[in-house]
C-alpha cells in the first residue's frame, strides 16, 4: 500500500481505534480462547510453511541486493526449521500459565478492607522491530497471552516475510473467535507508520522497539508514548585470573560464535592481566582460528591473529564476526570497563572464584549478569518463558526478557461490608 503521510497518520489512527476495541474484548475473554488462537496460529503456520518461505526468499533476495552483512542475512533468513521453531513457540505461550487475573498479593487491614492486587493487561502495545521476521509471531503471542491487542510495524527488510506469518496469527485469531484486530500489522513500508504510532497516546500504552541503536534512539527520542527501552546488546565477557581453562574456551567459542546476529552475542572479551600469555592467548587463537576479526587492544597486541583496536571499537555492537578485547587489572577494572563502554544488556564472569563471581553480580548494573555461561543464553526461551519480545534494557517496569507477564499491570481490589472510614 502507498500513499502520502497524511493517508499513512489516518491508517494507523484507525488501527489504533480498531486495536482500542479488539483490547477491551481481550481483557475479558477466556484463557482457553486466548490459547487456542495460538495453537491454531501454530498449526495454520506449520501448515503454510512453503508460503512462509517463499515470502522469505523474496526478503532475501532484496537483502542481498542491498548488501546487507552475512550475519544481518542471517536475523532475516527463514527455513523449515526455524519457521517449525517459530510454531514451537507460540505452542509454548499457549502451554504457559495465563498471567491475567492472578493474584499477586492480598491482605486485610483494621478497617476491614481486604486488597488484592491482581494482574490486569497493559491493553495495546505498539511493536516496532527491524529485520527479524519471528518477532512478528513472538511479539503477538505474547500480547495477546497476557489479554493485549497489538499493532506491529516490522522492518522494510522482512516485509514480505511478516506479513506471511501474520496472516497465520489472523488465521489463529479467526478459529478462535477472537477479533482480527487484536493483532494488526501495519502494511506500508513508510517511515511516517513509526511517527503516527509514537505520538498515539489515546490508543497505545506502552511502545516496544527492538532493533538497534539508531531505531531505539529514535524512538526513545520522539515517543509521547511510554517505551520499554531494548537498547543494543554490547556483551562483554570478563575472563578472571581464576577461570577454569576448558570451561572459558568452551563459553568464550560460543558466545561469539553460535550466532553473531543476535543481541546476546559477545562483543567485547576482557582479560585478566595475569593470563595475557596463557589461557587469554588460547582463547584468542580459538576465536582467530574459528574466523573471527579480534580488535585488541594495548597488551593483546603481539598475539598472533589480531588487529590493532581504535578507541570506537570499543562499546560497539558489531553483530558480526568481530569482537574488541582488552586487558583488565582484575575483576573491578572488568566492572569499570563494562559500566563505560556497556549498554546494561548481557554481561558474563567466567571465573571458579565465588568471591569474585558475587562482586560481579552485586555490581555490574546490566540486566542479566553470568558466571560461567555463554553470553548466547540471553532469551526468553532460555529463562523458561517461551518466546519474547526482547531484553529490555531499562529499570521501570520491565527489565531483561520481556515474556507475557511482563506485558501486564495490575490493580487493585478492595471489598468491605459496607465499610466507612472514620
Amino acid at each position: 500500500m502507498d500513499g502520502n503521510g497524511g493517508d499513512i497518520a489516518a491508517l494507523v489512527h484507525d488501527m489504533g481505534a480498531r486495536a482500542r476495541a479488539a483490547a477491551a474484548e481481550l481483557a475479558h475473554a477466556p484463557a482457553a480462547q486466548r490459547a487456542a488462537a495460538l495453537e491454531a496460529a501454530a498449526s495454520a503456520l506449520e501448515a503454510g510453511v512453503d508460503a512462509v518461505l517463499a515470502a522469505n526468499e523474496q526478503d532475501m533476495e532484496a537483502g542481498r541486493a542491498k548488501g546487507l552483512s552475512p550475519a544481518m542475512l542471517d536475523r532475516l533468513m527463514l527455513d523449515a526449521g526455524r519457521v517449525g521453531a517459530i510454531a514451537a513457540g507460540l505452542r509454548a505461550v499457549a502451554a504457559q500459565e495465563d498471567p491475567v487475573g492472578a493474584v499477586l498479593a492480598e491482605w486485610e487491614r483494621p478497617s476491614g478492607l481486604r486488597i488484592r492486587r491482581v494482574r490486569t493487561p497493559l491493553g495495546v502495545v505498539g511493536v516496532i522491530y527491524e529485520s527479524r521476521p519471528n518477532v512478528t509471531a513472538d511479539a503477538g503471542a505474547l500480547c495477546l497471552k497476557a489479554g493485549n491487542a497489538v499493532i506491529l510495524r516490522g522492518g522494510s527488510e522482512s516485509f514480505h516475510s511478516s506479513r506471511a506469518i501474520h496472516g497465520a496469527m489472523l488465521a489463529g485469531l479467526r478459529a478462535a473467535g477472537l477479533p482480527e484486530d487484536a493483532i494488526q500489522l501495519v502494511p506500508v513500508r513508510d517511515r511516517t507508520a513509526v511517527g503516527a504510532m509514537l505520538r498515539m497516546v489515546e490508543f497505545i500504552d506502552v511502545i516496544v522497539p527492538r532493533g538497534g541503536k539508531g531505531l531505539v534512539g529514535l524512538v526513545q527520542q520522539e515517543a509521547r508514548v511510554p517505551v520499554f527501552a531494548h537498547l543494543e546488546g554490547i556483551c562483554h565477557i570478563y575472563l578472571d585470573r581464576a577461570a577454569d581453562a576448558e570451561k572459558a574456551r568452551r563459553v568464550v567459542l560460543n558466545a561469539k560464535t553460535r550466532r553473531t546476529g543476535i543481541c546476546g552475542a559477545a562483543e567485547c572479551l576482557l582479560i585478566h592481566r595475569d593470563l595475557v600469555e596463557g589461557l587469554g592467548a588460547q582463547v584468542i587463537a580459538d576465536l582467530v582460528a574459528a574466523g573471527v576479526e579480534l580488535r585488541a587492544g594495548e597488551g593483546l597486541q603481539h598475539l598472533p591473529g589480531v588487529v590493532p583496536a581504535a578507541e570506537g571499537d570499543f562499546g560497539r555492537e558489531y553483530l558480526d564476526m568481530i569482537i574488541a578485547a582488552a586487558v583488565v587489572d582484575d575483576v573491578d577494572a572488568a566492572i569499570a570497563h563494562i559500566a563505560r563502554y556497556g549498554s546494561q544488556h548481557t554481561d558474563a564472569i567466567l571465573t571458579e572464584d565465588e568471591a569474585a563471581a558475587a562482586r560481579f553480580f552485586e555490581r555490574v548494573d546490566s540486566a542479566i549478569v553470568m558466571h560461567n555461561a555463554s553470553t548466547q543464553f540471553a532469551d526468553g526461551g532460555e529463562f523458561g518463558m517461551g518466546a519474547e519480545i526482547g531484553i529490555a534494557t531499562g529499570k521501570l517496569h520491565a527489565r531483561g526478557p520481556v515474556g507475557a507477564e511482563q506485558l501486564t499491570s495490575f490493580k487493585y481490589q478492595v471489598s468491605g461490608d459496607g465499610t466507612v472510614r472514620s
